[in-house]
């Protein structure tokens, strides 16, 4: 046996092995998959916009005026009048003084961590970071200090015991992917001022959700303005691909000269850009049908899920994990939610810690009520019949297996 056969029989065993799942039509509160209609409670597409008309009229309009792609990368001649529009609209969505557009949000925290920190310097990153920090921090050939998950005690001390002469960085996701807990942003920015460091904060899961008009995690906190840098994506929230990087001027002005991953990198494609911008306009135009219906269908989710006895917190964040623990018993459930006509993806090691493995379920704001309760009916049926207790399930993230047979 071949030494990748080995290591798939290796990732089959420890229920770790992975195949993609085939949607059929576009993403909405339900689609098609493997033939059966099911609900949709995994997708990023947060506000529903992925489909929304205006968005797909946008884009399609978008091809035929600017064509499909780019052509070349932003330094060459792949900047369109597009992207200039859709940066400034960013840039004063955010309260920034300048933007720039970057292909994935991948791509923006690896080369923007690689500008700003190098051989010599350190960054101080949070424990559960999404991988394209922790990717961008190790690409970087900088020293990383990884501080204990949201814990400011123990990064003033990693801050004041290292870090040595060169640039410092503190780099932390607002809204965590994997449980959606909020970064202490006014307490790190404090910490940074203090010690003589930078902040990149990713907006990912924030924008669109939460802080005023949707504006994100760094808004909610008033911190406007005081964040050296803010990534954030087109992809969920506003329903499109790519990213974006909000900064001073100066700095976007560096990034441009100096973020390998934006100049070496083929530009967003016309018809991406245009449905971000569409659908900009509805997150600024209907906060109602958007950003508060979010809110809303999350709370409906939490409560609704707490009824059925399942141990998450109340609140109005739309990513809602379901932890289980092991993770073939998490394979399971997910398994045996799809028979019960719901679709939440089973997230395992290395996306979370080992003993974590979890449902990560998410709200969207074109799901209905009914469709939110029905859900968790359908997850608390899918718990008892693979003899787990839904009371045994919740939101802790303390690293035990928390799964118990009925």
């Amino acid at each position: 046996m071949n030494e990748i056969a080995m290591r798939l029989e290796e990732l089959e065993r420890l229920g770790l092995d992975r195949s993609l799942r085939v949607v059929d039509g576009p993403q909405g509160p339900r689609v098609t998959l493997d033939g059966e209609s099911v609900l949709l409670l995994c997708s990023n597409n947060y506000l529903g916009l992925a489909d929304h008309p205006k968005v797909r009229e946008a884009a399609a309009d978008a091809a035929l005026r600017w064509g499909v792609g780019a052509g070349a990368s932003r330094l060459v001649s792949g900047t369109m009048t597009i992207h200039a529009q859709l940066e400034r609209r960013l840039a004063a969505y955010t309260g920034s003084e300048a933007c720039v557009l970057f292909g994935s949000g991948y791509l923006a925290n690896l080369g923007t961590i690689g500008a700003l920190a190098g051989p010599g310097d350190a960054i101080f990153s949070d424990a559960l970071n999404h991988a394209s920090i922790i990717d961008g921090c190790r690409a970087s050939r900088a020293r990383v200090v990884v501080y204990r998950h949201r814990d400011c005690a123990h990064l003033e001390r990693c801050l004041r015991e290292q870090g040595g002469a060169g640039r410092r960085l503190i780099v932390t996701d607002s809204v965590f992917s994997m449980d959606g807990d909020v970064a202490p942003l006014a307490r790190i920015v404090e910490l940074a001022h203090a010690h003589d460091a930078r902040v990149l904060v990713d907006e990912a899961h924030a924008i669109g959700a939460i802080g005023p008009g949707g504006r994100g995690a760094v808004a909610a906190a008033g911190l406007t303005g005081e964040v050296d840098v803010l990534v954030g994506t087109l992809g969920k929230a506003l329903g499109s691909y790519g990213a974006y990087v909000c900064a001073s001027a100066e700095m976007v002005r560096y990034l441009i000269n100096s973020a390998r991953a934006l100049i070496f990198s083929t530009a967003p494609g016309p018809p991406a850009v245009a449905g971000a911008l569409a659908a900009l306009q509805l997150l600024e135009d209907e906060p109602r049908t958007t950003v508060e219906r979010l809110r809303a269908a999350a709370g409906i989710l939490r409560d609704a899920l707490l009824a059925e006895g399942f141990q998450v917190q109340r609140g109005e964040m739309q990513i809602v994990p379901i932890v289980v623990g092991d993770s073939e018993r998490t394979v399971r459930l997910c398994g045996a939610a799809l028979r019960h006509g719901v679709f939440a993806q089973a997230i395992r090691p290395p996306t979370v810690p080992l003993g974590t493995s979890r449902l990560r379920l998410t709200a969207i704001a074109s799901h209905t009520d009914e469709q939110l309760r029905d859900a968790a009916v359908a997850l608390a049926r899918a718990a008892r019949e693979i003899g787990l207790d839904p009371a045994a399930l919740g939101s802790s993230t303390d690293g035990a297996p928390l799964a118990s047979a009925v």
